[in-house]
């Protein structure tokens, strides 16, 4: 079965900006955070310090995943350049997205240099309140005008849009307010990651919200869903359960596969990973297919 992952990052060096300040590597693959707080961060099969295009490649061609989209945020901190250059060298396995803050003074430079000079396709926004735009700024409006300012510019450049919201029940997980804005640009593709984020009993609340996103621009990806539901462990009974949901709500066709590599790998294996949706007892063949692969090729390679 062919498959694409739809979620990693590269990293050249760990410099991210979350809730509990600046966050830095301390040595063999942890990072510790301004709080003191340190964490395994990377896994040893990945880097010390780094996650390498060919790390990555390493990963992926031992379990015969073919491309991979790159995506970054304020965890690990920009990648901007890095992840652009890893798509110049291996344009045949990675597309990547770009990120900024919109609060940044010079952000329509920003945007011009990402998106019109370098030529990203893609944009990431994380927006959560652990490692993303609320980590550091006060609450912002998902369907207010800072967040309009990055959907236009977007639709303007015809960008596919991706966006994290973090968990249920944080400030930044504004379901109601992203259908609004989404409804209003009909003609940009969306991307929810993780589906969500739901935890071991969000079930209802993930019927329902997915009810109010089921709209024809909107797809979903399932990175890291599983690690949710800790602490139930492979085969994650439970996140299976949501991915049968969500094909039930949005379908199928509108699902994607992806890892959150390499930082999800410090919790289970990238092959676990690919058999909860790859050997999922729930899903018809067909189905698997066009999460694993055949979605993302259309969405984000056909071009």
């Amino acid at each position: 079965m062919k498959i694409i992952d739809a979620h990693a990052h590269v990293v050249q060096c760990i410099a991210g900006t979350g809730s509990q300040g600046e966050l830095r590597p301390c040595g063999g693959g942890r990072a510790v955070y301004a709080t003191g707080n340190s964490f395994q961060i990377l896994p040893p099969e990945i880097g010390e310090y780094d996650a390498t295009p060919q790390a990555l490649l390493r990963v992926m061609d031992a379990h015969g995943v073919e491309k991979a989209v790159l995506l970054q945020g304020n965890y690990f901190g920009f990648q901007n350049l890095y992840t652009w250059q890893a798509v110049q060298d291996y344009p045949e396995r990675f597309i990547g997205a770009a990120s900024y803050d919109p609060f940044s003074v010079s952000a329509e430079a920003i945007q011009k240099h990402l998106f019109e000079e370098l030529g990203f396709k893609i944009i990431k926004m994380e927006v959560s309140s652990g490692s993303g735009l609320m980590a550091n700024h006060p609450p912002v409006d998902l369907d207010g005008e800072v967040m309009h300012g990055v959907y236009r510019y977007a639709a303007q450049r015809g960008l596919t849009f991706i966006i994290d919201i973090g968990k249920p029940r944080s400030v930044s997980w504004q379901v109601d307010a992203l259908s609004r804005a989404i409804a209003r640009y009909p003609e940009m593709t969306f991307v929810v990651c993780h589906l969500l984020s739901p935890q071991l009993q969000d079930g209802e609340l993930l019927r329902r919200s997915l009810e109010k996103l089921a709209l024809p621009n909107v797809f979903f990806d399932l990175a890291a869903l599983c690690l949710n539901s800790q602490p139930e462990t492979y085969p994650y009974e439970t996140a299976r359960g949501y991915v049968r949901t969500a094909a039930d709500i949005v379908g199928a066709e509108r699902l994607l596969w992806g890892s959150d590599m390499p930082s999800a790998m410090t919790r289970d294996s990238y092959r676990h990973f690919i058999d909860f949706v790859a050997l999922h007892p729930g899903l018809r063949e067909e189905e698997k297919e066009k999460i694993l692969y055949d979605n993302a090729q259309q969405l984000f390679f056909a071009q």
